[in-house]
């Protein structure tokens, strides 16, 4: 989150476009896409209007920079985990799984805002359902590589991602232990086997989960 006391009030700062977007992103996730205003969003940093119009040319240029934003990171990092090394197909959807408990990866609340964003226009729905079948086909390649036929892997992939996208739509919250103790249970279901103990111990290292 942005902290006022964190930017410059010195006189004639107009801020950067970085803060500018910071802002924008915080007013989305918390109030939704109409909150995403240029006179909201000056008083958000104790700026002036005008401000604005140094970095931005209108609301929609801003807009468009959050779009960018939420494509490069949730999707660009879920193509990346999608193709990081593993020893096992249970390993590789262990990546993927990843993105659900870092944020510095996959920002699930900046998913959902976006989601819901794409109510009030299509054009934003054609970016989510183009996100979709990006991260899909990802998913479905990752199964190919491991010896997964066409139609295995297509349903695998679809019940795997589509699974995660209803937790972030219905908002379901889990504490850590419940979610952890469930992993391998997933990753059998998503893949047909279960996840060796070392790929289970190096999946929970890496978020600092002492283990089940």
């Amino acid at each position: 989150m942005l902290l006022m006391e964190q930017i410059p009030q010195e006189s004639g700062w107009r801020g950067s476009p970085e803060v500018w977007l910071e802002a924008a992103y915080e007013a989305l996730l918390e109030s939704g896409v109409d909150s995403v205003r240029i006179l909201p969003l000056a008083r958000r940093l104790s700026l002036s209007r005008t401000s604005f119009y140094w970095f931005f040319k209108d609301r929609e240029e801003i807009l468009a920079a959050l779009l960018t934003r939420w494509r490069e990171k949730n999707t660009g990092n879920l193509v990346k985990q999608s193709e990081a090394y593993a020893e096992s197909i249970a390993e590789a959807v262990m990546n993927i799984m990843d993105c659900w408990f870092d944020s510095s990866l996959f920002d699930s609340q900046f998913e959902f805002a976006v989601r819901s964003w794409g109510l009030q226009s299509a054009d934003v729905m054609q970016e989510v359902h183009d996100a979709d079948q990006t991260r899909l086909l990802a998913i479905t390649k990752m199964f190919q590589r491991y010896d997964f036929d066409d139609v295995s892997a297509d349903v695998r992939a679809r019940t795997f991602y589509l699974t995660q996208i209803g937790y972030i739509t219905m908002q379901s919250k889990e504490g850590i232990e419940v979610r952890m103790k469930r992993i391998s249970a997933y990753v059998e279901t998503f893949t047909g086997h279960a996840p060796r103990q070392q790929e289970l111990e190096r999946f929970f290292a890496r978020h600092a989960f002492p283990g089940v």
